[in-house]
């Protein structure tokens, strides 16, 4: 079932509902009101005809009393009168053929409300008790006008109901299908988008609604999905690209050496300079396993507290085991008065990777080897910068963290360009951010900026 017969569907049955809802409840009042008015009309017939009756007692006016019974024959369709004095004994009726026995569960009703009412078989009765004179006078009578405008009005609220549950049902559908026309449109243009067409842009609907945001949103999202698929396919390219290096020199050396017969010196230098590539594949399939870790890897709402220079201390350490004639030192621009302003919540190990990177770039592409770590906080910020000499690097950051890009001083320096790629994933997934600044006494600055776990 389709959402546009769906939604017609339930607005024409809602609709039809309030339609049936009312006209039921106007058909229940006025049938209410008829039987009511129908039942006072019964009530005064009684009493006129009981004032009457009551004047006219003498029987030498027998004649006006018969008179009397005359005029009432036309007055209610059917209409029936008996008086009773209070041994139940007729005292006059009309017609004379009319007679009601009273019953004792009806004589107490009407000692204490002087009057009932009811029907039977379509015919309205009310029986009244007058405590002046102690008779009852019974009246009864069947409102043929009354039914009759009944049945009208229900002719013509069916009439009227059915008229207006179709022209619902049309104007729905017309409604429904004008509303969804935009909608239609658009789901008619994302059929076509494929992988190969994420360039192609749907067709924005005029104003600000809810189809015209769907239609923002699509192109938004088509837009973060061809930029996705763009850097997958540099990222393939680029390390396609890197690993045939490694492994066409590897095979050149090995199938050069198969043709000669080498001495064992020679043997051992072909061997070292494979393990020399074979290293060289290594770290970089371990880069590309981490770069493609960190891509997966969402912030963790349960990472614990740590302390910052605890991280870059033992970075430090390491470090220098892998780079043992670098000059690293770490200090504080100014020695926090709290240590809280040192905490943050993190991933100790991804954070000493990003750290450890950094270190490594600077060991590498420093003039004096020189690698001067500073902390320091601000406005629950933690900043740590990362400065070595070196001459200025004539690339914008975001060339910098694009994964295999390297940059004019990294030309004699061997490398993969994923360093950087990695730091800066890692730093996202802390809530932070890396920037580069070239200070005037040819340095190089990196500075990371994380959260303190005060506002996280």
């Amino acid at each position: 079932m389709s959402l546009k017969f769906r939604f017609a569907a339930l607005l024409s049955f809602f609709v039809s509902l309030v339609l049936l809802l009312s006209f039921t409840s106007i058909y229940l009042l006025y049938y209410n009101y008829r039987q009511e008015e129908f039942y006072d009309r019964v009530a005064a017939e009684g009493n006129e005809f009981a004032e009457v009756v009551n004047e006219f007692k003498d029987e030498k006016k027998a004649d006006e009393v018969k008179m009397l019974q005359g005029l009432h024959n036309n007055t209610l369709y059917n209409e029936c009168l008996e008086i009773l004095d209070s041994n139940f004994v007729v005292i006059n009726s009309l017609p004379d053929s009319f007679t009601y026995k009273i019953t004792p569960d009806l004589l107490q009703q009407l000692k204490k409300t002087n009057r009932e009412q009811f029907t039977i078989a379509d015919r309205q009765f009310v029986v009244l008790y007058k405590p002046e004179t102690k008779n009852y006078v019974v009246s009864a009578g069947y409102d043929i006008g009354g039914l009759k405008r009944l049945s009208n009005l229900r002719i013509i609220l069916l009439a009227v109901f059915i008229t207006a549950v179709l022209l619902t049902i049309f104007f729905s559908f017309s409604f429904v299908r004008q509303l969804l026309k935009p909608l239609t449109k658009l789901s008619n243009q994302i059929k076509f988008i494929n992988e190969s067409q994420l360039s192609v842009r749907v067709e924005e609907a005029k104003g600000n609604d809810e189809i015209a945001q769907i239609g923002q949103n699509f192109n938004s999202l088509l837009e973060r999905l061809n930029k996705a698929f763009e850097s997958q396919k540099t990222f393939v390219h680029h390390a396609s690209h890197e690993l045939r290096t490694p492994l066409a020199t590897m095979y050149s050396q090995t199938e050069s050496a198969l043709r000669k017969d080498l001495s064992t010196v020679e043997y051992k230098n072909l061997l070292i300079s494979l393990k020399e590539d074979q290293l060289e594949m290594i770290e970089l399939t371990n880069s590309l396993l981490l770069l493609s870790q960190y891509e997966k890897l969402n912030t963790s709402k349960d990472w614990p507290e740590i302390r910052i220079d605890e991280v870059i201390y033992d970075t430090i350490s390491f470090s220098k085991k892998l780079f043992p004639f670098a000059d690293i030192s770490f200090t504080f621009e100014q020695v926090p008065d709290n240590e809280e302003d040192l905490i943050l919540k993190g991933n100790e190990t991804l954070l000493k990777s990003a750290f450890g990177n950094l270190i490594k770039n600077g060991y590498l592409y420093s003039t004096d080897k020189k690698i001067n770590i500073t902390v320091s906080h601000k406005q629950n910020i933690i900043l740590i910068h990362f400065d070595n000499s070196g001459n200025e690097i004539n690339s914008s950051f975001d060339e910098l963290v694009t994964p295999f890009y390297r940059g004019e001083n990294s030309t004699n320096i061997k490398g993969f360009g994923l360093g950087l790629a990695i730091v800066d994933r890692i730093v996202k997934l802390h809530h932070g951010e890396t920037s580069y600044t070239y200070i005037d006494n040819k340095t190089n600055r990196f500075t990371i900026q994380l959260p303190n776990a005060i506002i996280e």
